[in-house]
């Protein structure tokens, strides 16, 4: 198992600090939302991994999943609607000593994100990121988003979706994500160990997770996922090979796999940028090395 502590700053005194919780602000999802799980999965990972809460950040965008940061006692960041991973890239790169988890929804990560989406896959930045799938626009009362199914009924689709879905769980396989995963908000503790397993990972790690919306779609119900869903483990499955779980990725139906599709190793954004060599650029010396007599005309 990875050590976590790679990712921790040092603290002035070496004393233990406090760990993530609960913040002051109560969740406002509807009752009964999916994401109350996934928020008790996240606090449950990061505190699992005994990281000091002044070294995990926690960053969203907008939609009902992207309130997240505000529930706990970490650092957080609420960012523009689909901004959420280019503002956890900066903040890693600024400071790659801290723990950074994007949270966001599936119109938020995979509509006017996707593009974030995918390059922040393809770097191979290393932090997590987890998004709530619902597969509907709550914040927005109830219209298709991209991962709504063929023939659903909606709001803005109301005789029937006409788009075909996206399958993040495969975009990620194609766009070079290293640890790709799927959980349920109705098994906290698989999805935390989920969530745990992707902080560890050296390397872009993304949970996306079924987060039943419970006001606006009728059929993609917390009933729908547990008549579905079946473990990867469980079914022998080998997340070091990829073209196995390209074909994981694609059953939809009777059938609908979570948990770990696929693990690998390469090096990240990080290792290869030479300016984070030296460390943190929080804790790196302020001011420009070897300056010239054309820098000084700019400076």
């Amino acid at each position: 198992m990875a050590d976590s502590s790679a990712r921790v700053m040092p603290t002035p005194t070496g004393s233990a600090l406090p760990l993530i919780g609960k913040s002051d602000t109560k969740p406002t999802w509807c009752p009964g939302c999916g994401d109350f799980g996934v928020v008790a999965a996240v606090e449950m990972a990061v505190k699992r991994l005994q990281i000091p809460v002044h070294n995990v950040v926690i960053v969203s965008g907008i939609g009902c999943s992207s309130n997240l940061p505000h529930f706990l006692s970490s650092y957080g960041f609420h960012a523009i609607h689909g901004r959420s991973l280019p503002v956890a890239e900066g903040i890693r790169w600024a400071n790659h000593g801290l723990t950074v988890i994007g949270t966001g929804g599936d119109g938020d990560g995979f509509g006017i994100g996707v593009g974030h989406f995918v390059h922040t896959m393809r770097r191979n930045v290393d932090m997590t990121y987890v998004t709530m799938d619902n597969q509907i626009y709550g914040l927005t009362t109830g219209q298709a988003s991209p991962t709504s199914t063929m023939g659903q009924k909606t709001k803005s689709t109301p005789t029937g979706v006409i788009e075909h879905p996206i399958d993040p769980i495969a975009l990620a396989l194609a766009s070079g994500a290293t640890y790709v995963a799927r959980g349920f908000s109705g098994d906290v503790k698989q999805l935390a160990d989920l969530v745990a397993g992707g902080i560890q990972h050296k390397g872009f790690a993304f949970v996306d997770v079924f987060s039943p919306c419970v006001t606006y779609n009728k059929i993609n119900t917390f009933d729908f996922f547990r008549q579905r869903v079946y473990k990867l483990e469980s079914a022998g499955h080998d997340p070091a090979n990829i073209v196995a779980a390209f074909e994981r990725s694609l059953e939809w139906g009777d059938k609908i796999p979570i948990g770990l599709f696929y693990k690998t190793e390469r090096p990240t954004y990080e290792d290869l940028e030479e300016v984070l060599a030296a460390g943190p650029l929080a804790l790196q010396p302020s001011g420009i090395k070897g300056r010239t007599a054309i820098l000084d005309e700019f400076v």
